[in-house]
């Protein structure tokens, strides 16, 4: 049987295989012939790995920058770490895990055949992180077996309904289409991103992060992967002069220059980046047609909803301002924090990134480049915040040095939380089952008001 989940958990939390088999699926349905299907599969297949490549380069960049910062300001607290709090839990509630991960697709699929919500997850490791901590969150409220699994799944598909849709709006005005939606957990940060960069744009001309004008002398920046280079670069080798020559080459480089290491992983940096946005282009050409079988044959009108990168691709020069407004919104949190007193949640690097630069896409697309700068700030703020709501709610877990890092996260397990704090099991039972109600209800005005 461990085996069996083990399995499960191998296959639905790969992004690769898994959006590979939903282009087979719709390749299919569509009678394809066989070397169209084989090609869209292939590609597709290779296209994700193409993503996680470039995002496995980026996040190994970024962890002895992460590192740098901490020696470098002596800082102590919490990291936000989806990967770290998982592979703590799933020791205990791996079985769990893997049956609402199941169970909640499923979910998921009925929710959009039935409902207006019409958005197919698939963003693996996201489902499979969030089905973690609601394995957890409902052990803690006293649910075993199946009413764990049931509501667990049941909570995991209500996400991966609601959580494309609060972003599409922005996903519509930045895409210029309704073809394709967002599957993260940063979808709360990524809309607020939109929402403040909307309320800052100003009464003038929106002025993009794309379209800054350089001299003429430094025309040379107008291409993102020079200016994300030099620009890391520098905020590389700024926090390592802070950190220091000996720590950084007897922890982190193996004795090269630390100057020399700083630069190096800046140029990784980037170069995950560009990986990262080729990955995106060749996704993206292959799985929107071939969803259209999935959409036309078992959910009508059905979008897919893709990891983050998916977005990068429009804004460059937003994808590293937003970055860096979120890390900057994430200090001034962790200030905040030390002089408040209790837990401290420090910036991780990884998190700031990909939510924070998705926030400053979206705050780009709504008010240019001060909506970027903005944005992006919010959305660091809530994620430095929104992880210590989570740790009295995490049971044995929440005094483990990490815990979940993105938006989503903190919203669900408040929702959950409080339902248990307000009435126990029964109030979490009716909870869910009055979201799911009103999801019900609002498709069908939604409906109704369409044919008239």
């Amino acid at each position: 049987m461990n085996t069996i989940f083990s399995i499960i958990i191998d296959v639905l939390s790969e992004p690769a295989v898994l959006v590979a088999i939903i282009a087979l699926v719709g390749l299919i349905a569509q009678q394809k012939n066989m070397s169209d299907t084989l090609k869209g599969t292939v590609k597709t297949f290779v296209g994700f790995l193409v993503i996680t490549a470039g995002a496995g380069v980026l996040s190994g960049s970024l962890a002895p920058f992460g590192a740098m910062f901490e020696a470098a300001f002596n800082v102590n607290g919490i990291v936000p770490n989806n990967e770290a709090i998982v592979a703590l839990a799933l020791a205990e509630y791996g079985s769990a895990t893997a049956l609402i991960m199941f169970f909640g697709m499923i979910v998921n699929i009925v929710i959009a055949r039935f409902t207006s919500f019409k958005y197919i997850f698939l963003t693996g490791h996201i489902t499979l992180y969030m089905s973690c901590m609601i394995a957890v969150i409902l052990a803690v409220a006293g649910f075993t077996s199946f009413m764990q699994i049931l509501l667990g799944a049941v909570t995991v598909g209500i996400f991966m309904s609601l959580s494309p849709a609060v972003v599409q709006p922005f996903v519509k005005r930045l895409t210029g289409n309704n073809n394709v939606a967002l599957g993260h957990s940063g979808a709360v940060g990524f809309a607020l991103g939109g929402v403040v960069g909307h309320l800052v744009k100003g009464k003038g001309e929106i002025k993009s992060t794309e379209n800054i004008n350089f001299p003429k002398g430094l025309g040379f920046l107008r291409d993102s992967t020079v200016s994300i280079t030099l620009t890391m670069a520098i905020l590389y080798v700024v926090v390592a002069l802070f950190a220091g020559a000996s720590f950084v080459e007897s922890e982190l480089s193996a004795g090269q220059n630390f100057i020399l290491f700083s630069i190096l992983q800046a140029g990784l940096f980037s170069a995950g980046v560009f990986v990262i946005l080729a990955g995106v282009r060749l996704v993206l050409a292959e799985i929107v047609p071939a969803f259209k079988g999935i959409s036309s044959k078992l959910v009508p009108n059905s979008k897919p909803a893709l990891d983050v990168p998916i977005v990068f691709t429009y804004s460059p020069n937003a994808v590293l301002v937003g970055f860096f407004s979120s890390f900057a919104g994430g200090i001034v949190s962790m200030i905040v924090m030390i002089f408040a007193g209790g837990v401290i949640i420090l910036p991780g690097v990884v998190p700031h990134f990909f939510t924070g630069a998705a926030a400053g896409v979206f705050g780009n697309a709504t008010g240019g480049t001060r909506g970027a700068i903005w944005g992006a700030f919010a959305n660091g703020v809530v994620i430095s915040f929104m992880p210590i709501i989570l740790i009295p709610v995490l049971g044995n877990l929440g005094t483990a040095n990490a815990t979940f890092s993105d938006s989503d996260f903190g919203v669900v397990g408040l929702f959950l939380s409080g339902l248990n704090n307000l009435g126990g099991q029964i109030a979490i039972m009716i909870g869910l089952a009055l979201v799911l109600l009103v999801m019900v209800l609002f498709s069908f005005n939604r409906k109704k008001s369409i044919k008239s």
